[in-house]
């Protein structure tokens, strides 16, 4: 079962427990997904459906802040909870110690010698990592490597 078929399975058991906020959250996914699919004019796979889930979820944590910073718990309780839908499609994360091993490797394969280089590295970083790890935290990683 691929990962468009688990969201419909999931939105079809929350319609019959009834969780309505579990159906609109993932009706939100839906969405989203089926207007990328018509933009684009393509059928999405699973990959596709992690970057879109993954812009979602940076979209939900953008709103959380904003409205934490504006006194707004009961809005940002909801975020949270479209979030925790959300976290449920993506890869299984990371460890520290395994991102660590994919820059090092990368920075080998790139060559790369300085800052200068980043953009290279990052090149290679992305689509092993993207989905299963912070990018903005292996960027950082990334640039301390190589200012070191």
């Amino acid at each position: 079962m691929n990962l468009r078929q688990q969201i419909t399975e999931d939105m079809k058991s929350a319609m019959r427990a009834g969780d309505a906020r579990r159906r609109d959250a993932i009706r939100l996914l839906q969405a989203a997904l089926k207007q990328r699919e018509v933009d684009e004019r393509i059928e999405l796979d699973d990959a596709a459906v992690v970057a879109v889930v993954e812009k979602m979820l940076k979209q939900r944590r953008d709103s959380i802040a904003q409205y934490e910073a504006a006194h707004r718990q009961d809005l940002a309780d909801a975020e949270k909870f479209e979030v925790s839908v959300l976290q449920d499609y993506m890869p299984s994360a990371l460890s520290e110690i395994e991102i660590e091993a994919a820059i090092t490797e990368a920075v080998s394969t790139a060559g790369a010698k300085g800052q200068q280089d980043m953009g290279k590295v990052m090149a290679l970083l992305k689509p092993r990592l993207s989905g299963r790890a912070d990018m903005g935290k292996v960027s950082a990683l990334l640039r301390a490597r190589l200012a070191g």
